[in-house]
């Protein structure tokens, strides 16, 4: 079974873009501190390879954060004795994701002070990264204030004295002491610049030895992604795995095989993964969203859409997850397609978020029993919202697809 191949460094920089939109007001918080941690660690004259995974590293570092609330204390305070519960989901997912388990253990203690680290029963390298990745993750939040201004230059030095303050408490000495060398650099300040960001982002790329995920590497990369949204509020939990099995079980009951069966069910796990730009404040809301609300709720499968051209370009997967909420009417969003413009594996996607949605409680309502579940979908289709066939498969088996939709 032939899948299409990406590229591990192209799809962690671009997942990481998902975790950017957490931070709404602190967009590219993970590549700046995985661009600090690379260049601290080039200073200190680490190995190539170890560079790059710390650079990895730096832009995962926040995988465990969905909700706005909880990164904006991460980004207000120099420390905060609630951080150690965004480090040890992060790395919960990773020890699950294969192709990312490597970066766990420095993902969990990127919190802890080093005085504490050396207590631990950890190896030195271990210690050290993960030491390096709260030292970067700190000078990101010393900085914020004066981002795209020349008055960084102003501030560097006292941002240097502060942290240095803390050696042999909050961070090692050794990597105080390569910080406070090339922060000296003004280019190391003004590198930050977002254009320049992205652009030296792309261009480090080009240096790292390409390696290739098989299929299953992916969904499990995906998967990882998926669970990041679901969190963002209890009442969304295991929504966008459930939406990949019922929208992969409709697929095989429809003879879709081989790589398309692959790419709906990756599809269907990534489908939200705009949504992580969206406040849990809204997503809990039990009452009717107000005009502001639901523009910043529709823009989230655009923003899926986006996200996931920069990773599967060459794939149907960013249109099949982005056209989640787009209708047989033209009236969807975020694109007002037509009938005849949408896949149907966008349509499979669409019947499947929806089922799954309305078998689960909602901050407005309470889990919908099949039966009335049914109905929903039939008057959908008498509106011309979903497609009468895919809706027709899934209630030839509706029991099963219930199961799965409820897990």
């Amino acid at each position: 079974m032939e899948y299409q191949e990406i590229d591990l460094h192209s799809a962690i920089t671009a997942l990481s873009c998902s975790l950017d939109l957490v931070g709404v007001d602190e967009v590219r918080h993970g590549k700046r501190v995985a661009m600090m941690a690379y260049h601290i660690a080039r200073e200190l004259n680490w190995p190539d390879a170890e560079c790059f995974s710390i650079l990895h590293a730096g832009m995962l570092h926040d995988c465990g954060v969905a909700q706005i609330h909880e990164h904006r204390q991460l980004t207000e305070t120099l420390e905060w004795e609630g951080a150690d519960a965004h480090a040890e989901r992060g790395s919960d997912y990773l020890s699950e994701c294969p192709p990312l388990s490597h970066l766990a253990e420095e993902i969990r203690y990127h919190h802890t002070r080093w005085e504490n680290l050396v207590k631990l029963d950890l190896n030195d390298r271990i210690r050290l990264r993960a030491n390096l990745l709260f030292l970067a993750d700190r000078i990101d939040v010393l900085q914020i204030n004066y981002l795209n201004s020349e008055k960084i230059l102003i501030s560097a030095p006292e941002i240097v004295t502060r942290l240095r303050g803390y050696a042999g408490t909050l961070f090692a000495t050794q990597l105080l002491d390569a910080f406070a060398h090339i922060a000296q650099s003004q280019a190391f300040w003004l590198a930050m610049d977002p254009d320049y960001l992205d652009e030296d982002l792309r261009g480090l790329g080009k240096n790292i030895p390409h390696v290739s995920l098989s299929f299953f590497a992916q969904r499990e990369l995906a998967r990882l992604f998926s669970r990041v949204v679901d969190a963002k509020s209890p009442f969304t939990e295991q929504h966008s795995e459930r939406v990949a099995l019922v929208a992969r079980k409709l697929a095989e009951d429809f003879g879709i095989q081989n790589t398309e069966l692959g790419q709906i069910e990756i599809a269907g796990l990534l489908h939200d993964i705009g949504k992580l730009r969206v406040s849990e404040d809204i997503i809990e809301k039990p009452g009717k969203l107000t005009t502001d609300e639901r523009a910043c709720m529709q823009r989230h499968s655009y923003d899926t859409y986006r996200i996931l051209q920069r990773v599967f370009a060459d794939t149907k997967i960013p249109v099949w997850a982005g056209f989640h909420h787009e209708n047989l009417r033209g009236e969807g969003y975020p694109f007002k397609t037509q009938e005849s413009e949408q896949d149907l594996e966008c349509r499979i996607i669409s019947v499947a978020d929806v089922f799954q949605a309305l078998a689960q409680t909602r901050p407005y309502r309470n889990s919908m029993a099949l039966s009335d579940i049914l109905a929903d979908l039939d008057r959908r289709v008498l509106d011309n919202e979903l497609d009468a066939t895919v809706v027709d498969m899934l209630k030839a088996n509706a029991e099963a697809y219930y199961q799965l939709a409820k897990g």
